[in-house]
């Protein structure tokens, strides 16, 4: 039995294997998976929230060059682990001002913020040893503090580098789609099994519910489960869960109630083993397979359903980034000439998205005995 079940699995491997499509979207997900997780280690932008904000250059096209004055704070930041600060950033107390150009003297630097066209910047002068305790030399000063910054993709509306925002919003969407499968699976797998196996009023009772929660519209029965938990990350997360397990449990009880009727489940329950035990041993692990497709499919769900939610603002909450707000923020800037800063975060979704339906549809291929 042992070896069959290998032999399966390995058939089912050498199927995946061959599909283009699906070994590719498997690459990109795992590449994006690493990517959240050392978003703060790659991105330009080391910030809680990758928040610096520089206004005077708002809205810059991809591939923006500026020269950068950072002016350290007396204020001392709080001390965190060099874990803490890959996984949550640093926490930034200094200012970063952009300049046109800059003068040392012998006690001050004079700079001239950045400004484009005929619009002349403003002059400010910065006194060395007041505003540059640590730094003994101006030859220090240039090569620790002015620096020459390039924003690959850009900057929003706020001034902030929207690379690093993309790459902190990974994490956004990676972890809704985590949570949502993984509550929809504990419910949908455990109402569904009872349904299945019970069957008579506890199977009418339990679809009853179901399709009572199928008939509300999704969206509409997320953003009434968020605003009665309170709009943030984690309400988010378990509102999203909430609506999913509908699907996962009719497959479950279809499944159910045909394994359920195998001799090996009948050899089950003439040894006198429990119920609980029947279907947690027995049962489950036999109606894995389309389980793991309609995971994929929800993960999918998920990221669009939190899109859609951080676009109506009732999603993750600011400075938070995530890529439905970033269209939010900027839908109104493709009439505007700068269409880019709505559409990197649109092309985004539809990328992981796509990458989750084209795994989830590559598994059930494999999956198939049929086939």
């Amino acid at each position: 039995m042992k070896s069959s079940s290998n032999s399966l699995s390995q058939l089912a491997l050498q199927r995946f294997k061959k599909n283009f499509w699906g070994v590719f979207s498997f690459w990109f997900i795992v590449v994006c998976f690493l990517l959240a997780l050392g978003a703060y280690l790659i991105a330009p932008d080391h910030s809680e929230n990758a928040n610096q904000m520089h206004l005077p250059i708002h809205s810059k096209s991809p591939g923006f060059e500026v020269t950068m004055l950072s002016i350290p704070s007396n204020l001392q930041a709080e001390e965190k682990s060099w874990l803490a600060q890959a996984f949550f950033g640093k926490q930034f107390s200094g200012t970063e001002i952009p300049i046109n150009s800059f003068e040392f003297t012998a006690e001050e630097l004079k700079v001239k913020t950045y400004a484009e066209g005929e619009i002349e910047g403003l002059e400010k002068t910065y006194n060395l040893a007041e505003t540059f305790p640590e730094a003994s030399s101006a030859e220090e000063i240039e090569a620790q503090y002015i620096q020459q910054q390039t924003f690959l993709l850009g900057t929003d509306k706020y001034g902030r580098d929207l690379l690093s925002r993309m790459l902190v919003g990974i994490r956004i969407s990676l972890s809704i789609g985590f949570v949502a499968v993984f509550i929809s699976l504990i419910i949908g797998m455990s109402l569904g099994a009872i349904a299945g196996y019970f069957g008579g009023k506890i199977d009418a009772a339990i679809m009853w519910l179901i399709n009572v929660t199928w008939s509300i519209p999704t969206l509409l029965l997320v953003i009434a489960i968020t605003l009665a938990l309170g709009k943030g990350f984690w309400q988010v997360f378990i509102a999203v869960g909430l609506t999913m397990w509908v699907e996962v449990a009719r497959v479950v009880r279809g499944q159910v109630m045909g394994v359920k009727k195998m001799q090996y489940v009948t050899a089950a329950r003439a040894l006198g083993f429990g119920h609980t035990r029947i279907i947690l041993k027995h049962i489950i692990p036999n109606v894995l397979a389309p389980l793991i497709v309609i995971s994929a499919a929800n993960f999918a769900a998920a990221i669009l359903v939190e899109s859609g939610l951080s676009f109506l603002g009732i999603g993750a909450q600011p400075p938070m980034p995530s890529w439905g707000s970033m269209i939010k923020d900027h839908y109104s800037y493709i009439i505007l000439g700068k269409p880019y800063l709505a559409i990197i975060p649109g092309l985004a979704i539809m990328s992981l998205v796509m990458a989750f339906m084209l795994i989830g549809n590559a598994l059930r291929d494999a999956l198939d005995v049929k086939a």
